[in-house]
């Protein structure tokens, strides 16, 4: 698929509905030879359109207007490219706890998580965060995630965590200033409940920041596991991550977590992994698929929104 395909289907099938200012930005650079010729100069990993935007949005460039936008990333190009080839998309989405928290609680407790593709580690505190799934509220505390639930009775506590830990090639630091502003310029414009939520879910990080490990998914995470305490339930688990790694690799990586002496929750795209017949996903924006173990259970929306349990 060319950049321009690209930056085309991200504005029909990710941004319309969702925002409006990605939305206009997506369909005006698929139809710009000058930006479409500098995104060209790029690996192809590094064309996305969410990597794009939020360089832009991190170095204070406007992102509401396409001509603005064109203007300031044409007059500073050097800089937004080198934030583009230092960065990756690294969405810290407190949210997506409220898609795992039903398989965590219903696993044996107390866990261990493992977290591969941990970004800032804010996935690892899915017992920290309140949950209001419509109105049953589960846990206490900031943020309150909300969720959608359907199919399925809401858990009824959060977990017990003893051990937490994450894997990535880029670990961001919760206690950084600038890491935590590379969050923020990932959330989209309009979503200031977004916002709001990292930056609580920032600081219950930081007042106890996470064991992050940089490495690879496949190389070192047998070596990460290995430091999970005994007498707790192991439980590796991803959300939104395996997309960006090759096929080669996603395959590579599920064969050495099935070697593994834990449970394993993964939160992908449906393309992402080889699952049997599955029912057709609810209508509306992109779902991805909750399995456990290699079993799906759920569609659920990437920003943990919404659940639709089917298994």
């Amino acid at each position: 698929m060319t950049t321009a395909a690209d930056y085309a289907e991200f504005a029909a099938r990710e941004a319309h509905a969702v925002s409006p200012a990605y939305e206009r930005l997506a369909r005006a650079v698929s139809r710009d030879r000058e930006m479409l010729a500098l995104l060209g100069t790029l690996p192809p990993a590094k064309r996305q359109p969410n990597l794009l935007f939020g360089a832009v949005r991190f170095l204070g460039g406007p992102v509401e207007d396409p001509a603005a936008f064109r203007d300031y990333t044409l007059g500073n190009w050097p800089a937004v490219e080198a934030e583009m080839r230092a960065r990756t998309t690294q969405t810290n989405e407190a949210g997506r706890c409220a898609v795992l928290l039903p398989v965590l609680a219903a696993l044996p407790q107390p866990l261990a998580l493992l977290e591969v593709g941990a970004s800032a580690g804010l996935c690892l505190y899915p017992d920290r965060y309140a949950y209001r799934y419509g109105d049953h509220l589960v846990g206490s505390g900031e943020p309150v995630l909300d969720c959608a639930a359907t199919g399925m009775a809401p858990p009824a506590r959060v977990p017990d965590v003893v051990w937490r830990a994450g894997l990535d090639l880029n670990p961001l630091d919760v206690t950084d200033p600038a890491d935590v502003a590379w969050l923020d310029a990932l959330v989209w414009p309009e979503h200031v409940h977004r916002r709001a939520r990292l930056r609580a879910a920032a600081a219950v990080a930081a007042a106890e920041p996470p064991l992050l490990a940089r490495g690879d998914l496949v190389d070192d995470l047998p070596a990460l596991a290995a430091r999970a305490p005994a007498g707790a339930t192991l439980v590796i688990f991803h959300t939104s991550v395996l997309y960006q790694v090759a096929p080669s690799r996603r395959e590579a990586f599920a064969e050495v977590v099935g070697g593994l002496p834990g449970r394993w929750i993964a939160n992908e795209a449906v393309d992402v992994l080889p699952y049997p017949a599955l029912p057709d996903p609810p209508d509306g924006p992109l779902c991805n698929v909750l399995a456990l173990d290699g079993t799906p259970l759920a569609w659920t929306r990437s920003h943990g929104q919404a659940i639709v349990w089917f298994a």
